[in-house]
């Protein structure tokens, strides 16, 4: 009886000893003529808003580029760095980095601490909708009509001295918006006012997903509300905090309204940030060479900030 052979080789030696495995090689992928065709009719659908994008975004920011080389001078015209050396040489911009980053802590902290708490607190409750109602209405305002609202509030004979006065506190009372810090800070405090109404909305969507069974099985546990709202409900919350923190984010880095309504930057240049700053140089001030350069920084900013933050937070997670 005669053994059946097979076109199955031996594994190969080298020196004695067992060679691993070769690895297979995957057949490449040959472009069929339906893959193709599917490509360039996927390449037509997205090319209207490609060019949309690089006309209307990519577009204007390369010549602001270009330009923030220049100088506004009719005798050297291009200038190389020298707009961007007026961030270590000019006072105005050296403030206007601080009090931006005042104003990127300051966005981002307070509506998530005052966001997640009032959230917490009117998830459920006999009065929660009011709550809520009252609390997300400033979001519905404009930044301007913000600014008014505060503005007659902070004014040295507005709402609040007047009240301080009346209760006998005339030594509180002071000019709110003329001097730096407090009037930055009092900016910030005005801003996270109306930014929390979005910051309680997005986070009442993420503790009405949570299962009830995942809290029940925990209070059986014997987790108390503490550690239920730390081992339970902040990381079933993780991907609403990453969307409020990246938005704090950018808006605390292009805040300009609100400031502008209220001081216009002032009194002097004391409380611009980069966004106003921006703006005053190019509009007021006449130098539109500089007016670029603090673009094109603060759109740098903006964009490694954002790019760094949400990279980090999506990849710890693989949210």
């Amino acid at each position: 009886m005669s053994t059946p052979t097979t076109d199955r080789h031996a594994p190969a030696t080298v020196g004695g000893q067992t060679a691993p495995p070769h690895p297979r090689r995957r057949p490449a992928l040959v472009p069929t003529r339906s893959t193709t065709r599917e490509r360039l009719l996927a390449g037509g659908f997205m090319a209207p808003a490609v060019i949309l994008v690089a006309l209307f975004l990519l577009a204007p920011f390369v010549w602001t580029t270009y330009r923030s080389f220049f100088s506004d001078t009719r005798t050297s015209p291009f200038s190389w760095f020298d707009n961007y050396t007026l961030f270590a040489s000019d006072p105005a911009l050296s403030r206007s980095i601080q009090n931006t980053l005042m104003w990127v802590v300051g966005t981002v902290v307070l509506p998530f601490v005052l966001g997640l708490a009032i959230a917490c607190m009117t998830n459920a409750g006999r009065f929660s909708r009011l709550a809520r109602l009252c609390v997300v209405l400033p979001y519905a305002l404009s930044g301007s009509a913000v600014a008014v609202v505060w503005n007659f509030m902070l004014t040295t004979d507005g709402a609040v001295n007047q009240v301080l006065t009346g209760l006998g506190l005339d030594s509180l009372a002071q000019g709110w918006l003329l001097t730096w810090p407090g009037n930055t800070i009092v900016m910030i405090l005005a801003n996270a006012w109306q930014a929390t109404g979005v910051a309680v909305i997005l986070f009442l969507v993420g503790l009405q997903s949570i299962p009830p069974e995942t809290l029940e099985a925990g209070a059986l546990d014997g987790a108390g509300a503490w550690q239920q709202f730390r081992h339970i409900v902040l990381p079933q919350l993780r991907p609403v905090l990453i969307i409020v923190i990246g938005m704090s984010l950018v808006n605390g880095l292009k805040s300009f309204d609100l400031i502008w309504v209220l001081t216009q930057g002032g009194p002097g240049r004391a409380t611009e940030t980069l966004a106003v700053s921006m703006y005053n140089e190019t509009f007021l001030e006449l130098r539109p060479g500089a007016g670029a350069a603090i673009a094109v920084v603060l759109t740098v900013i903006v964009l490694a900030a954002s790019w760094l933050y949400l990279r980090r937070q999506l990849d710890v997670k693989g949210v």
